[in-house]
């Protein structure tokens, strides 16, 4: 298993203390559907996201929920000098020129390891959009695995992990279900947030 931020040794239980008192200092919440910590493979999808901000509040969440998510990118983004750091902060390296795409070469991730979470921000961006990617569905239902609706409320400071969901056949029907949990979702800049439908 690939060390990172989230499972080495010493350093993440101090890391987990840290994030703890960060937490706890700038007033949020953590909140956790009982079913998402029981899972070993899905797709963490993170929204709103509306500012750099959400992503320091997803680090402290995954250490304090002692969660080991990762995420793809271009093998680009892995060259030296920042690769190590990269691969640290949860980075798995895909060579695009050699899958179909990287859906497909998430989904072989998925089948070739027995515990995988993939952290997938779907709206793509932190400004607006025209409409959330549709990977992480495919990525879901190719791995035949759930999607956990990881989400931040600023005006609420809550955080966490929300309804475990299976994906069905109609993506235009489970795109209406998350945005129903989402709808209740508010990002630091609401006007940046893109709705999934």
């Amino acid at each position: 298993m690939q060390r990172t931020i989230f499972n080495t040794p010493i350093v993440t239980p101090i890391l987990r203390q840290l994030a703890r008192l960060m937490l706890k200092l700038h007033g949020w919440r953590v909140v956790a559907d009982r079913q998402a910590l029981e899972l070993k493979k899905y797709v963490l999808l993170g929204a709103p996201h509306t500012t750099n901000w959400d992503g320091y509040y997803f680090i402290l969440t995954a250490l304090k929920l002692k969660l080991v998510p990762q995420w793809m990118g271009k093998d680009k983004l892995f060259a030296f000098p920042l690769g190590g750091i990269m691969r640290w902060f949860g980075g798995i390296a895909v060579d695009r020129s050699k899958a179909n795409n990287l859906v497909e070469a998430t989904i072989t991730q998925y089948r070739q390891r027995d515990s995988l979470v993939i952290a997938v921000p779907p709206e793509g961006t932190r400004g607006a959009a025209e409409r959330w990617k549709t990977g992480f569905y495919h990525i879901a239902r190719g791995a035949a695995v759930p999607v956990v609706c990881g989400f931040i409320d600023f005006p609420k400071k809550e955080v966490g992990l929300g309804p475990v969901m299976q994906m069905g056949e109609n993506l235009a029907a489970e795109l209406a279900r998350l945005g129903e949990f989402y709808a209740g979702k508010i990002g630091k800049f609401p006007q940046r947030y893109t709705p999934p439908v």
